[in-house]
């Protein structure tokens, strides 16, 4: 089978934010991702679109190409992720992964969490500022969080971004508004277990052993939850970024139904397809509150979350990519049907 493999390769760039490039892939990444493909007796191109021309490419092999494994989290609009599939779509080459009205749903957290309150999912209470001029909402409570509406990687996000006052908040919140040119979500902090949860459709939806990231470890750092340093710098012990894991979480059973079943309904409705990562906070009283849902989860073999839950079901690497690929294959040869 005839595959381009889409990303953005993570680069070097003094001129850059320290966080610019956290959501792009690394080339161990891509190197695996390749390898795992080729072992399955595929051929692969790989299709680096901060270097290449894109649309050229896809215009120019459309008909040679099987399908593409799509891994890119574009760069140029704010609904980025979106850009390579909708591309895809036009020039109708099939590809893994959700389409592009979700990618552009999930990447907008506010959107998202709207969705998710129509659906009945937990979801922590929020509001939006697109000035720091706006009034607080007297309904919130502190302590808040406050982020970036359209990033990913735990972009823009520190200890530092969990305030307890309106000073403090304010603070932040310019902070951001000047940084990322864009909305900054603020939402109540929920004091509990950061849990995230894997969705894989291969034939039919697997919900992976829910992992569960055990911050205690981390106090050297000041970092108690996924922030951007605990995501870039995680197993750095001078740091202090060394989080433990358990997969399957410490749950009981009917908590662990609980928040599987807040994962799938995240999944189901922003329309996802092929694969999943919903972050979720475990409240004190056991309320399952969904942070926000990953479309195009990490993918590093030794470090990002969902091969974790993979192996905990025995997967090996390969078999993993295949099921992605597989389940993309098996939805475009039934819309054909």
């Amino acid at each position: 089978m005839e595959i381009a493999l889409t990303y953005n390769l993570k680069e070097k760039d003094e001129t850059k934010p320290p966080d610019y490039f956290s959501e792009f892939d690394s080339l161990e990444t891509v190197d695996a991702i390749a390898s795992a493909l080729r072992k399955k007796g595929h051929t692969v191109d790989t299709v680096d679109i901060n270097r290449e021309d894109a649309i050229s490419y896809f215009k120019k092999n459309k008909n040679r190409l099987d399908i593409v494994f799509n891994i890119a989290e574009g760069c140029n609009t704010k609904f980025r992720e979106s850009e390579i599939p909708a591309v895809l779509d036009y020039l109708g080459i099939p590809y893994t992964g959700s389409n592009t009205f979700s990618l552009a749903l999930a990447i907008n957290k506010a959107f998202t969490k709207k969705i998710l309150k129509a659906e009945g999912i937990p979801t922590p209470a929020f509001q939006v500022f697109t000035t720091a001029t706006e009034e607080l909402n007297p309904n919130l409570r502190f302590p808040l969080i406050v982020k970036p509406n359209r990033e990913g990687s735990a972009k823009g996000i520190g200890a530092s971004n969990v305030v307890k006052d309106k000073d403090s908040l304010f603070k932040k919140v310019r902070e951001l508004l000047e940084m990322y040119r864009q909305e900054v979500l603020v939402e109540e902090f929920i004091d509990g277990k950061e849990l995230t949860v894997g969705i894989l459709e291969n034939g039919k939806t697997t919900i992976l052993p829910i992992l569960e990231i055990d911050f205690s470890n981390c106090l050297k750092s000041g970092e108690y939850f996924y922030s951007w340093r605990m995501k870039e710098y995680q197993g750095n012990a001078e740091l202090g970024l060394v989080p433990d894991f358990y997969c399957p979480a410490r749950l009981d059973k009917d908590t662990e139904m609980q928040v599987k079943s807040v994962a799938l309904k995240t999944h189901q409705a922003l329309g996802c397809f092929d694969i999943s990562r919903t972050d979720i906070r475990l409240s004190k009283d056991n309320v399952p509150y969904v942070l926000e849902i990953n479309p195009l989860p990490g993918l590093n073999p030794k470090e990002s979350n969902f091969p974790m839950m993979a192996y905990a079901v025995g997967m090996r690497y390969d078999e993993l990519i295949e099921a992605i690929l597989t389940s993309a294959l098996e939805r475009y040869n039934h819309r054909r049907l």
